[in-house]
């Protein structure tokens, strides 16, 4: 069974991080109630320490040592505002009417926001790039989970919908090794696909039900933008040698920096046992690598589900593997002692 890094199974580690969700969803369930309804101030005081007690112990879960200030206040004001929120109409005129109430949550909510703008400037004057300054800033905010997620989304539309042409995101100093070109024949069948199947069930359903037609039409539309977005993003987000390391892209779907350091071995020739087997990572997407690094030490890679990894290996295709090998042979002898 695979355990994170800190020894917990990722099934355990899964059900930590929906824990807290569930829990909310079941306390806002309660507060619709009919008990609820007769006893407002009592349901509402109950809804509002669930919430908190509930944050706050994710916060501890999540924390290594002991949580700061601006932690604490950002689980209070946050929990404020899912109650706020989130509680039903006779629970928030309650809120709304309770002098006290409204006080303790104003004061948690308006302090968060103020600490966090005062913190917001502060990353973003200290920040040279202006997009990690900018998601930097609204982390002092808002949740950094949550800002992340809308960096990326607004990254992939920006992608499918005005970058059309131009070079690749390179940054100085910075070699770039493409794989776009085998993946390029396959993407186009997927979007001929996708177009065809919009049209035969928007079709389809617009005899049944010209409503759930238009629905699913919107929402097909959005995914077909989505997937524009990403088969692009293989050409603008190339592999890259970068001062530190080899830098292995596929699209907005994997970014991993792998340090000089732990790359002990290249290899061009081997057996799919070797990808397959554990501690190996296969970045190679609707293809088969042609380039397999061996890494010693092991190279730590984040999982939404099952927390932090170890990897020994990492597999990638790269439509010029051999003047990537030539180029990193050359650094990896230029570092070596």
């Amino acid at each position: 069974m695979t355990a994170d890094q800190f020894g917990r199974p990722w099934q355990r580690t899964l059900a930590m991080k929906a824990a807290p969700f569930i829990i909310l969803v079941l306390a806002g369930l309660a507060a619709r109630t009919s008990l609820a309804a007769a006893y407002p101030l009592i349901a509402l005081l109950l809804f509002w320490w669930i919430a908190s007690d509930t944050m706050m112990l994710s916060l501890l879960a999540r924390s290594s040592g002991k949580p700061g200030a601006k932690a604490v206040l950002g689980v209070l004001a946050m929990a404020s505002f899912t109650v706020l929120a989130g509680a039903p109409l006779a629970l928030r005129d309650m809120a709304l009417a309770t002098p006290a109430i409204l006080a303790v949550m104003g004061t948690f909510l308006v302090g968060h926001i103020a600490w966090g703008l005062i913190r917001a400037g502060k990353s973003l004057r200290a920040h040279q790039d202006r997009k990690a300054g900018w998601i930097a800033a609204a982390s002092e905010v808002l949740p950094p989970a949550l800002v992340r997620l809308a960096a990326a989304e607004l990254a992939i539309l920006h992608m499918a919908l005005f970058r059309w042409g131009g070079p690749a995101d390179v940054p100085a100093d910075c070699r770039a090794f493409s794989y776009h070109r085998h993946l390029a024949p396959m993407c186009a069948v997927m979007l001929v696909l996708s177009a065809i199947e919009m049209t035969v069930y928007h079709l389809l359903l617009g005899h049944w039900s010209r409503t759930a037609a238009m629905i699913l039409f919107v929402i097909s539309d959005a995914g077909f933008v989505y997937l524009v977005g990403f088969i692009k993003s293989f050409r603008f987000r190339p592999v890259l040698l970068t001062p530190e390391g080899v830098r292995v892209r596929t699209g907005f779907l994997i970014d991993q920096l792998i340090p000089f350091e732990s790359i002990a071995r290249i290899e061009t020739g081997f057996s799919g046992a070797q990808v397959r087997e554990p501690g190996g990572f296969n970045a190679a997407l609707l293809a088969w690598p042609n380039i397999l690094l061996v890494l010693d030490p092991p190279v730590q890679r984040p999982s939404l589900v099952k927390g932090s990894r170890a990897y020994s290996k990492i597999a990638f295709r790269l439509d010029d593997p051999e003047a990537f090998v030539r180029l990193l042979r050359w650094r990896l002898g230029r570092i070596a002692p």
